[in-house]
């Protein structure tokens, strides 16, 4: 099979571990841009890209580029392509578009001009045209102007690779799952250790740490991918794909726990890890992280993601402090991590962290913060090792 671009979308920060991801899939000629990382690969790489990338939003197929100054120019541009090998009459599509351009102001316009170009160019060809489907089209296409240089791509994946397919049940403020795969990658977990969620929520950290510790595809539980609707879809080829992907899993020594104070969120988390089938590895239990203290030996790897006061009513300052006594206090051997998109909250804490990421939850700028707490105090930690040499 012929090897052909595409581009996976991301979230900012990213960039690097999903290119990392690409390279260890078998990716070729693998790029890094903002937000998006291109790469080479066959019809099966693409099978597999969306199945197995941890990182991805979308996997994009570009199929043409040109220059476009106005309107006509994308028209012209978007009709030059032959749309009848994409699509039939009986049909549906629906075209998403996103513009960084001078020359245009509107997303929606851009849409609906090159719609225009696309069913005009049935019209004359058949005397009939393809409708337009916002909710299960048969073939999604992405429009990405840039300055004066348009992209046409089909999108491989149809809703965003966020959506795994194990959470039904979700919480005030849930984390994107995407969002939470990358945060765990960038925290070093690799199910090395027992991992704790102290204020799990619906529980996707937990399940998407499962899936990290015992090498499962993060989307093998999807209920579809855009591609499954193209002309050129092999059922069978998929078939092998995924079943090459099945037995690359690996099984976790380890325990990975959930504490939320919420008895409506134990609820969701437990139902969310039953979903996803990861229940035996998962202990999800109704506690206030503040009262407990660390349960187990050895190094305990903890990733969570506390309010910010965006949508609960809580006092910042007494919050923020109690994370930073209860983890002093109670979890020796313990490396930390947590987003917030509070910032100045991160001030009441009073513990110094080793390592700061910016990131974005949705549209709000974050920061992913590590603590690491030692087992005894850091001057003694650091005094027996210089000892030993």
């Amino acid at each position: 099979m012929e090897n052909f671009k595409m581009v996976a979308k991301t979230f900012f920060g990213f960039e690097e571990i999903l290119a990392n991801e690409l390279i260890k899939l078998g990716a070729q000629r693998v790029e890094q841009g903002t937000r998006m990382v291109s790469f080479y690969g066959d019809q099966g790489f693409m099978y597999k890209a969306n199945l197995a990338l941890r990182t991805a939003l979308k996997i994009l197929k570009p199929i043409k580029q040109f220059k476009v100054f106005n309107e006509t120019s994308l028209y012209n541009g978007v009709q030059s392509i032959d749309w009848s090998e994409f699509l039939s009459v009986n049909k549906s599509f629906l075209i998403d578009a996103t513009i960084f351009s001078d020359n245009f102001n509107h997303s929606q316009f851009v849409a609906l001009k090159s719609k225009d170009a696309i069913v005009d160019q049935f019209k004359k060809k058949f005397d009939d045209r393809p409708n337009i489907d916002k909710d299960h089209p048969d073939l999604r296409i992405n429009i990405h102007i840039q300055n004066e240089v348009c992209t046409v791509s089909l999108d491989t994946s149809g809703a965003s690779l966020h959506h795994r397919g194990y959470r039904t049940a979700t919480n005030i403020a849930p984390i994107n799952e995407v969002l939470a795969a990358g945060i765990l990658i960038l925290s070093g977990w690799t199910g090395q250790s027992n991992f704790l969620d102290p204020m799990c929520g619906s529980g996707t950290f937990l399940v998407e740490a499962a899936m990290i510790a015992c090498n499962i595809p993060p989307n093998i539980n999807r209920k579809e991918f855009a591609f499954e609707k193209w002309k050129d879809w092999d059922a069978d080829l998929f078939e092998k794909v995924e079943e090459s992907l099945l037995k690359k899993i690996t099984d976790f020594h380890f325990d990975i726990f959930g504490y939320d104070k919420a008895p409506s969120a134990v609820a969701k988390a437990k139902d969310n890890a039953r979903n996803a089938n990861l229940n035996e590895y998962i202990k999800i239990e109704q506690k206030n992280f503040f009262e407990t203290e660390k349960e187990v030996q050895g190094p305990l790897h903890m990733v969570f993601n506390p309010p910010y006061g965006e949508r609960l009513d809580i006092d910042l300052e007494r919050f923020y402090r109690e994370i930073g006594d209860t983890l002093k206090q109670s979890y020796p051997g313990t490396n930390s991590w947590f987003i917030t998109g509070n910032v100045e909250a991160l001030k009441f804490v009073g513990l110094k962290p080793s390592r700061k990421i910016k990131l974005f939850n949705g549209k709000l700028e974050s920061r992913l913060v590590k603590y690491e707490m030692y087992e005894g105090s850091k001057r003694t930690k650091f005094q027996n090792r210089s000892n030993n040499e």
